[in-house]
């Protein structure tokens, strides 16, 4: 896949079929658009185009904070494993932010990716002000000669899926529904660091990760995971928190592997957390600490059998 960070000297070679958003989690509803768009892709022998931001329009404009779902190499991944041709991830700069609906389709989406076809979610905005809507690109397709689709949302009962809803639900652990909205368990990638080895002094050697600062986490507890590292995939617990027990000073998320017994540091593991077990605690002794693990893990085993 190709994959473009800077559009000031860009451009497509071919025509293509874009679909534009933020694509925070790559859920069920983003997954719908990407979809439709490799099927024109392959219909029209076009080029197929995911467009975003570096950064989330709201998270620069200071409307949020920087708690995304994905980070951007972890939604890179995705894309990449989903079979599309170029990811364009635009720095959402002042120019961008200001530049008009017209410009943008006019300028970006034509001049520079040779836009075909555009496939959108039923409530896409875009341009200044968020004056550009699905309808403002009918217009501009029957003047300029692309075609456009709208999609309906992507439903989980009667609520529409989103990244909102998703992370109304991450914050509340509710980790297999999270995991049913996204279409996939809800991960957390990252190089296998060196922590206190207090794991394997507590006869429970686990794996380190310190997540990226805009990288949202669940609540912190205790979770049922499965791990996929240097190859292979493991069961496994992970906790997700400070370890109060051992006075840990920040967030972590540290897993043991129940059938491994490898050297892993430097390795990329991404962790796939399944279910919320129970909450972060602080024992009152090594021994209590090591007797709540055991039962952690014999808790992990039942939830795979």
């Amino acid at each position: 896949m190709e994959y473009v960070k800077e559009l000031d000297h860009f451009e497509l070679n071919s025509p293509s079929v874009i679909t534009l958003g933020k694509f925070d989690g790559v859920h069920r509803g983003h997954r719908k658009l990407i979809g439709r768009v490799k099927e024109i892709g392959r219909q029209k022998d076009l080029k197929t185009v995911i467009f975003t931001f570096d950064i989330s329009p709201q998270v620069r404009m200071g409307a949020m904070k920087a708690s995304m779902l994905m980070t951007n190499r972890e939604r890179y991944n995705i894309l990449r494993s989903m079979g599309v041709d170029t990811l364009v991830e635009c720095p959402f700069t002042d120019t961008v932010r200001n530049m008009e609906a017209e410009e943008f389709v006019r300028s970006i989406l034509i001049g520079q990716l040779h836009a075909a076809a555009i496939v959108v979610g039923a409530d896409f905005h875009f341009g200044r002000g968020r004056s550009g809507n699905p309808e403002f690109l009918r217009r501009m397709g029957r003047q300029c000669g692309f075609a456009v689709e709208v999609l309906a949302k992507e439903k989980d009962g009667e609520r529409d899926i989103s990244s909102s809803y998703i992370r109304e639900e991450l914050t509340a652990g509710h980790m297999e529904k999270v995991g049913n909205l996204l279409g996939n368990p809800y991960f957390i990638s990252g190089k296998v660091i060196h922590g206190r080895h207090l794991g394997h002094s507590l006869g429970f050697p686990t794996i380190n990760q310190i997540p990226e600062p805009d990288k949202m986490l669940p609540p912190r507890g205790v979770y049922v995971s499965m791990t996929k590292v240097a190859g292979k995939r493991y069961q496994s617990v992970t906790n997700i928190g400070k370890k109060p027990t051992v006075k840990g000073k920040e967030v972590g998320v540290e897993t043991y592997l129940l059938q491994c017994d490898q050297n892993l540091y430097g390795q990329d593991a991404v962790v796939e957390i399944l279910s919320y077990r129970r909450p972060e605690q602080k024992f009152h002794s090594v021994e209590e600490l090591k007797a709540q693990l055991r039962r952690d893990v014999q808790d992990a085993q039942a939830f795979f059998e």
